[in-house]
């Protein structure tokens, strides 16, 4: 089902033309729970993976915390079964003998993992539905795979990029590795089917120069706008431009960096010192308080979560409280270390 990003209220280069050469392209990806396969681009599902390609394994430290008892990936996703079939008894019902003791049993949590862990799958992203993913160096490449560790180093899993070409895998990996544990059940994926839609960002007010930034936060030149404009930000106008007018939140692809949880930062290749660029946004949810005119319209009523789930946290997935994973790589080689920021 493809979905459509509501118009933004104007054009802010009208009012603001120093804004307009620094436009990019983003791919928001959309995912929704449903059933993909190998062959489609996803948010865990599948990966499209060589038999006889090794599978990435993290080797730590894992390092127990004290507190979360790890469990399995496949014990999170039956206890997500169970919670939903449940939520969706009539009369509130409730749990049946069955899955009580399922659950007593996933909640006993497992054994601390010793040595390496299998890594799991994220994301896949096709070139034929992410037309902007082009690795440098790699002119075959036309398929994008994200894995991480399950567990957190320090803050956040650890992850592993790798681009191939589709058509070169024709034994593929079956049984693909899982990890014996996972740290928190936010960090497995439920799997879902992506509806990439292209939308044109601006960078975050941060990023701009100081002389742009005094401008839209001159609430005077918003004027000319009229009532597209929300009179709600006149003492902070520069707000209304970060939550509607610059960088579209949730899952996407390319695009500009989103700031917040701290001040923008030097995001340099540390085997070149090129600057690098917006890979892929691992986001805990689709949209927030703030941003959450940028879901597609009647998104909510077409995708119900189930009870207990945050809004718009399709995929399950939850990055150091609510915040969201990006990822940056090297314009000059995809060879080149890979760099994790959390915002």
């Amino acid at each position: 089902m493809s979905r459509t990003t509501p118009p933004r209220p104007f054009d802010v280069t009208a009012l603001f033309p120093q804004l307009a050469p620094l436009a990019r392209t983003a791919t928001r990806l959309h995912p929704r729970a449903g059933s993909p396969s190998r062959h489609d681009s996803s948010v865990g599902g599948p990966l499209l993976w060589p038999a006889g390609e090794p599978w990435p394994y993290c080797d730590g430290p894992h390092e127990w915390d004290g507190v979360n008892e790890p469990t399995s990936a496949q014990d999170v996703r039956v206890q997500r079964r169970i919670h939903e079939a449940a939520a969706n008894r009539p009369h509130g019902s409730g749990y049946t003998d069955e899955e009580r003791a399922t659950l007593e049993r996933i909640n006993a949590g497992r054994p601390w993992p010793e040595g390496p862990i299998a890594m799991l799958p994220v994301a896949q992203l096709y070139v034929r539905d992410v037309p902007l993913l082009r690795p440098p160096g790699q002119a075959g490449a036309d398929l994008l795979q994200v894995l991480w560790c399950p567990f957190d180093h320090p803050e956040h899993p650890r992850t592993a990029l790798v681009w191939r070409s589709a058509a070169e895998v024709t034994d593929v990996l079956e049984a693909p590795c899982e990890p014996p544990a996972v740290q928190f059940s936010d960090y497995v994926p439920q799997p879902c089917l992506l509806s990439p839609e292209e939308v044109t960002e601006y960078p975050h007010f941060l990023e701009l120069d100081k002389e742009l930034r005094e401008r839209l936060a001159d609430w005077s030149r918003w004027q000319a706008a009229g009532d597209a404009v929300d009179g709600a930000y006149a003492v902070a106008p520069q707000e209304f431009y970060t939550n509607k007018l610059s960088v579209s939140p949730g899952w996407k692809a390319g695009g500009w960096s989103r700031w917040g949880l701290t001040d923008p930062m030097p995001r340099t290749c540390s085997a070149c010192g090129t600057a690098m660029e917006p890979l892929l946004t691992i986001a805990s949810t689709e949209w927030n308080g703030g941003t959450k005119d940028w879901a597609p319209e009647g998104d909510q009523a077409r995708d119900p979560l189930p009870p207990g789930v945050p809004p718009a946290n399709y995929t399950r997935i939850v990055v150091a409280d609510g915040y969201a994973l990006q990822l940056h790589v090297c314009p000059v080689s995809a060879d080149h270390p890979h760099l994790e920021l959390v915002q």
